[in-house]
């Protein structure tokens, strides 16, 4: 059986109905139970830097299991992933089983006991994730949360789960996709996960309706989905990466832009656009949760997801956004500052032909007249050529160029 999560065309067909005064609720659905009223909730202090880990769906989908899960954290601690900053291990949809007569949920027979599979992934230095839905089902029509919040969250703390997914479209079959609905059920989860003694991260998958962007942070959350479900080929992720240029200034510490998970290594990009991958979502913060089987890693795609020069970029404490500073064409060229003082430049092509691609170091200072500078190339790990003023290199196609340029006193 196959299973889809966070169904991209339901929430194209649901807000073609909205629009026409539709309601989405089914016949014989559950009925709407009242949400809170807005109001921002407080901070929860969590992921001051964008969340790095893995999460089981583009891989496993419907498959995962706790074997499958022991066997990714044991990866993520030998292959150096841990090392290198990844810490969350994230099981998707499909662990879910039926509630007991307390009403407590409880894993199904491919999960036989959460509390020691937490403990496991805990001795190994990681933290462990789960995911449910505000609805009575998931996507994957498994149990949801819909009436037992509070009840869930503290069940997933007494397991010792450290990071929820939570995912909007099992809440379609009761209420209708309006803003208040999608912002009460979120904030209703996010009241439940304050009240329990465990921090927990918070991620919101929704899409972009109603531009979470805006109010995700004050249902509680750390993260919110701001795309459709990625999908392992150059056209959708081309699409969710540079479409968040546009709100890169809703982005702060605890609160990020969610542009979904990394399929760097599933085998359906070439290296060069798992570059450009990696590259995009490191220069817009967001966060960095590999899918792909940590196992039968390539030294290519490790090379890719271990490249510190790279995560150092996503993962910069208190970031500024990052901006386009020339396109032309398939050509796009974005900057970022960071805190001590460099700027790292990614250079784009989007074409399906190799081009040169240059640019002035005044271009990214912003017209002052540009100090000496070393140029260092971050998938290369080489110093770049600087000539009068300008930088030039060639890209190959849908591939990137990731510089950081420094002043001679600033260091790398």
């Amino acid at each position: 059986m196959q299973f889809t999560c966070n169904h991209p065309w339901p929430r194209a067909v649901m807000t073609i109905l909205m629009m026409a005064g539709a309601s989405f609720a089914t016949a014989g659905a559950a009925p709407a139970l009242p949400l809170p009223a807005p109001r921002n909730l407080p901070d929860n202090g969590l992921a001051r830097t964008p969340p790095m880990g893995w999460n089981s769906w583009n891989h496993f989908a419907g498959r995962i299991t706790d074997a499958d899960v022991r066997a990714m954290a044991n990866a993520m601690v030998a292959t150096g992933m841990k090392d290198a900053g990844y810490v969350y291990v994230n099981i998707d949809d499909t662990w879910e089983g039926k509630r007991n007569a307390a009403g407590e949920i409880q894993p199904n027979e491919k999960f036989p006991d959460m509390k020691a599979l937490a403990d496991y992934v805990h001795a190994k230095g990681l933290k462990l994730g789960i995911y449910s839905s505000p609805g009575p089902t998931t996507c994957a029509k498994f149990e949801g949360s819909y009436g037992h919040e509070l009840q869930d969250a503290r069940t997933y703390a007494a397991w010792g789960i450290d990071y929820l997914k939570y995912d909007y479209c099992g809440a379609s079959d009761v209420y209708q996709l309006t803003l208040d609905n999608q912002r009460g059920v979120f904030q209703k989860m996010g009241e439940a996960l304050a009240k329990v003694e465990r921090p927990i991260v918070y991620s919101l998958s929704l899409g972009n309706v109603h531009e979470p962007w805006k109010w995700g942070a004050g249902t509680g959350a750390n993260l919110w989905r701001t795309t459709d479900d990625i999908k392992d080929n150059w056209t959708s992720m081309e699409s969710n990466g540079f479409a968040q240029l546009a709100i890169t200034g809703y982005v702060k510490p605890g609160h990020w832009n969610d542009p979904d998970m990394l399929e760097v290594g599933n085998g359906g990009m070439t290296a060069d656009e798992y570059r450009t991958h990696m590259s995009l979502w490191a220069m817009l913060s967001a966060p960095l949760l590999a899918g792909n089987d940590l196992r039968t890693m390539t030294g290519e795609t490790k090379s890719i997801l271990l490249n510190r020069e790279v995560i150092a970029v996503d993962q910069e404490a208190m970031p500024k956004a990052a901006h386009r500073i020339d396109t032309r064409g398939d050509m796009d060229i974005i900057a970022r500052t960071m805190n001590d003082g460099s700027v790292v430049v990614g250079l784009f092509n989007r074409g399906k032909s190799d081009v040169d691609m240059s640019f002035d170091l005044a271009e990214i200072r912003r017209g002052k007249t540009p100090k000496p500078a070393v140029v260092r190339d971050l998938w290369a790990h080489t110093t770049a050529a600087v000539d009068k003023g300008r930088v030039s290199v060639n890209v190959p196609s849908h591939g990137v160029s990731l510089l950081r340029v420094a002043s001679n006193d600033a260091g790398k």
